[in-house]
């Protein structure tokens, strides 16, 4: 097992109510993993929001759910946003 930080931005972070926190991943995890495992952490109204989101892995855009998560590494998880 390895940590990972993730950060929630927008409608994740008032679906989970947290801006931030560490969660335990296994060492050959991948993005769609940690989602996944987010979703059943956190229930279905963050599962409704990640539907949507975009994810930074260390700062660079995820395109492919399958890119394994080095350890250590930081997630940020992105809904739409709205502005003018």
């Amino acid at each position: 097992m390895t940590t990972v930080r993730v950060r929630y931005f927008a409608g994740a972070r008032g679906a989970v109510g947290l801006s931030e926190e560490t969660v335990s991943v296994s060492e050959d995890a991948t993005v769609q993993a940690l989602v996944t495992d987010l979703g059943t952490r956190h229930g279905e109204k963050l599962t409704r929001v990640l539907t949507a989101c975009s994810f930074l892995l260390d700062g660079v855009a995820v395109r492919d759910l399958s890119t394994p998560i080095p350890a250590g590494s930081e997630v940020d998880i992105l809904p739409p946003f709205a502005g003018g």
